[in-house]
């Protein structure tokens, strides 16, 4: 099958499971200006290990738009809509420059080079989508501040109540579906 064919299906097959588990999450609590623990950026995550940077970009990217078309996005501009979805979940696919090192990693079956390699990558992806959030907190959500708070340090703390405990679940679940399954980073072509 032509490779470019099977990108795309996959990217459409993960940006469905991670838009599924995305609104799974919403059973959990959510803050008030909306932000919670999410595993939608385990399958972005398993894209851009599988296909490198430009995978999980597109990845994320469809997964944040979608949000927005399916009506489980809130959207006080336009801008802040790129901000907090499609930018910030398209980052969360550069990640995908580390996909060698991970790639290797679950191929050598090293617990500790798997755990380093993938909590790695994601924190680059996540940091990222993280820095887009605080951005968004900062422009367009700075009248939630309580009175006498710094809107900077605001936006940052409120944002990584929910992203630092998102990174690392989605990082332990790749983990754990990489030591279990290393061929979920293989391609179809690579694995006949």
């Amino acid at each position: 099958m032509n490779q470019r064919l099977i990108f795309m299906v996959e990217t459409a097959i993960f940006s469905a499971i991670a838009l599924l588990l995305d609104y799974f999450s919403n059973i959990l609590p959510r803050l008030p200006q909306g932000g919670s623990l999410s595993l939608a950026m385990v399958p972005i995550f398993l894209m851009a290990f599988r296909w490198g940077w430009k995978g999980g970009v597109l990845t994320g990217f469809l997964t944040g738009t979608l949000q927005i078309v399916l009506g489980m996005a809130s959207i006080v501009h336009w801008v802040q809509f790129l901000l907090d979805y499609s930018l910030a979940y398209a980052l969360l696919g550069i990640s995908g420059l580390f996909s060698s090192w991970v790639i290797s990693s679950a191929d050598s079956r090293r617990k500790r080079a798997v755990v380093l390699s993938v909590f790695t990558a994601g924190l680059a992806g996540s940091a990222l989508r993280y820095l887009a959030h605080v951005i968004s907190g900062i422009v367009f959500f700075a009248s939630y501040a309580p009175k006498g708070t710094p809107v900077v340090p605001y936006s940052l703390i409120y944002n990584s109540t929910y992203m630092i405990p998102s990174w690392i679940v989605s990082c332990l679940i790749v983990v754990l579906l990489l030591q279990t399954s290393p061929a979920l980073l293989k391609r179809k072509s690579e694995l006949t």
